[in-house]
């Protein structure tokens, strides 16, 4: 029996596979009209929230658009994942929201992507909640510092088209901050138990943010994250999200993949860890709807 066999499930996979990776070569990315800045967010740990603003960027860096990860959870996963140093007195996003920095003065390249850029995450962040309060304008400090950025380079002629934040798993200042820099949530939702355990609280601080603080921002996109095929439970889980979110839900899902869980180890992205994997190919496919979505609304 030949190895590609299309009548086994595992010839099957890897054809679809393999359509899906020539598809996608030839695939071109729209622009968007104006920079989309997008913060990833969900309370729960767990459910793929820097696997996600990782790859997404990733996936939009990989097809030639301009990217800018901001990292604004102290453990900085997303640092990591993207090669960017973030060892204790590396400056990044601690000094622009505490001392004040620009965020041209911490911004990085990351190395394995020309067109992709990266504010890191240290240690330090951790005790930025507490430091946050006494300041001034405490919500908004992301967003201007941001807001002052994005202006810098489009009169450099440098505009980026996409700003991803990584928010911590929790709903405390520093996410306050990712949301009023934003105008797009995007919802990483796995497929598992306790899917929805926990959005409702989400929602109603995103509404909080819309009413007081920052009226443009809007939900935009919810990923299914950690979709197993093999399991009813994905399939009802993928079923409840759809009824909640109906609009918002991207028709790609991420499967369970060990090659998304292996590439931070070597800090990489899927993306280039194994760029014609499932997973990445997932990926990839769901930054093409996020892309396509902003031309279609604007």
């Amino acid at each position: 029996m030949p190895v590609m066999d299309e009548s086994t499930p595992l010839g099957a996979q890897i054809a679809r596979d393999n359509r899906r990776a020539e598809r996608l070569a030839s695939t071109t990315f729209p622009k968007p009209s104006e920079t989309r800045i997008l913060t990833v967010a969900n309370q729960k740990g767990g459910v793929g929230k820097t696997t996600t603003t990782v790859n997404v960027a990733a996936s939009l860096a990989y097809h030639g658009l301009e990217v800018l990860v901001v990292d604004i959870d102290p453990q900085g996963n997303a640092s990591t994942a993207l090669s960017v140093e973030h060892s204790t007195g590396v400056e990044g996003i601690y000094e622009v929201l505490i001392d004040d920095y620009d965020i041209s003065q911490v911004v990085v390249d990351a190395p394995e992507y020309e067109t992709m850029k990266c504010v890191p995450a240290t240690i330090d962040l951790a005790g930025a909640e507490i430091e946050l309060v006494s300041k001034v304008a405490r919500e908004m400090r992301l967003q201007r510092a941001l807001d002052k950025y994005l202006r810098e380079r489009e009169e450099a002629g440098e505009r980026v088209d996409y700003v991803l934040i990584d928010c911590p798993p929790s709903l405390g200042l520093l996410t306050v901050n990712a949301f009023v820099a934003a105008r797009e949530v995007l919802i990483p939702i796995q497929c598992e138990y306790y899917a929805l355990e926990g959005v409702s609280q989400l929602l109603k601080n995103i509404q909080l943010i819309q009413q007081h603080l920052n009226p443009e921002l809007w939900i935009s996109t919810v990923l299914l994250t950690m979709y197993d095929a093999r399991t009813r439970l994905s399939a009802q889980v993928a079923e409840e999200v759809r009824a909640h979110f109906d609009q918002q839900v991207l028709k790609t899902v991420i499967p369970r993949s060990v090659r998304i869980s292996e590439a931070p180890s070597y800090g990489k992205t899927v993306i280039t860890y194994e760029p014609n994997s499932s997973g990445a190919l997932s990926y990839r496919e769901a930054a093409e709807e996020i892309s396509e979505r902003g031309a279609v609304n604007g």
